[in-house]
């Protein structure tokens, strides 16, 4: 049997795009629309547990998520581990625990615990020390294996971004993530890309400069070599589920809001009753008629 490609070997090889999942029914559609990786949005799986991305979810309910995506899809899966929930000693049980649930790669970022999303708080958010970034990275190379993808995020700005970027390169990072704010312009990103000397890893959030500008062209300039689309999905899902729910909260015939939805037939093929169907009937005694 040929092994299926590694994260780290499908980015060796060009750009890939990965959305963000936060359930097996997520991580289904997504495999099932032709994508060739999938990313555990942090955002989308603490919005899946009705909280803001704040680090308020545990590291047991973001690993709970990473497992029944992998349950659900096989494609190579990228993780948020927020700050690592502690300190290195923490970081390293975190990513060890990460790369048994099966992930391929994993992203950490420099933010003081508990972190919040930089898209939805003021400026500036607190880091930590560049000398206890590194040291957590460094812990988390060594207790993951080589051929998992270690990406340091930086939530730092302008220069003090580009020096922390080196320094998290030298302390085994295979890639670097600068957040939205981090730069303003994309000769600033791909001034990061040549100066660290590793590929990039670009968060197209919804609603960002990021996600406008950042043209397949534009990302291959600048040294990206993993996208993420960490808000598309979970937006989509939710504003079709706040239709659908006025619609009915305010007396429209469920008949009539079903109509404009999946179709249950279509639905239970997407979630995989078939093959289940015919598990049942190679196993299972036969039913006595």
């Amino acid at each position: 049997m040929v092994a299926s490609p590694t994260l780290k070997d499908l980015t060796s090889n060009g750009l890939v795009y990965a959305p963000g999942v936060w359930d097996g029914l997520t991580a289904r559609l997504a495999e099932q629309a032709g994508f060739s990786a999938l990313c555990a949005s942090g955002f989308a799986v603490s919005a899946a547990l009705g909280l803001p991305d704040a680090e308020l979810y545990t590291q047991t309910e973001n690993l709970q998520a990473v497992r029944t995506i992998r349950e659900s899809s096989k494609l190579p899966l990228v993780a948020d581990i927020d700050t690592g929930y502690g300190n290195a000693v923490n970081a390293a049980r975190t990513a060890a625990k990460f790369v048994d649930a099966g992930v391929g790669g994993m992203f950490m970022e420099d933010q003081v615990s508990p972190k919040s999303c930089p898209i939805c708080v003021g400026d500036p958010v607190d880091l930590i020390t560049v000398p206890e970034a590194t040291g957590k990275i460094r812990a988390v190379r060594d207790s993951i294996p080589d051929d998992v993808l270690l990406i340091a995020r930086t939530d730092a700005r302008g220069d003090d971004a580009l020096r922390r970027a080196q320094a998290y390169v030298e302390a085994g990072a295979d890639m670097i993530m600068p957040v939205t704010k981090t730069f303003e312009t994309v000769e600033q990103w791909q001034r990061c890309h040549e100066e660290v000397g590793v590929p990039l890893m670009a968060t197209l959030t919804a609603s960002t400069w990021t996600e406008r500008d950042f043209t397949p062209e534009i990302l291959d300039r600048i040294g990206v070599r993993l996208a993420l689309l960490p808000t598309q999905v979970l937006m989509a899902v939710a504003g079709a589920a706040q239709a659908t729910l006025k619609r009915l909260a305010a007396g429209e015939a469920p008949a009539e809001v079903s109509a404009d939805a999946l179709q249950h037939h279509e639905f239970v093929e997407l979630i995989g009753f078939p093959e289940v169907e015919a598990m049942q009937n190679k196993y299972l005694p036969a039913k006595e008629q």
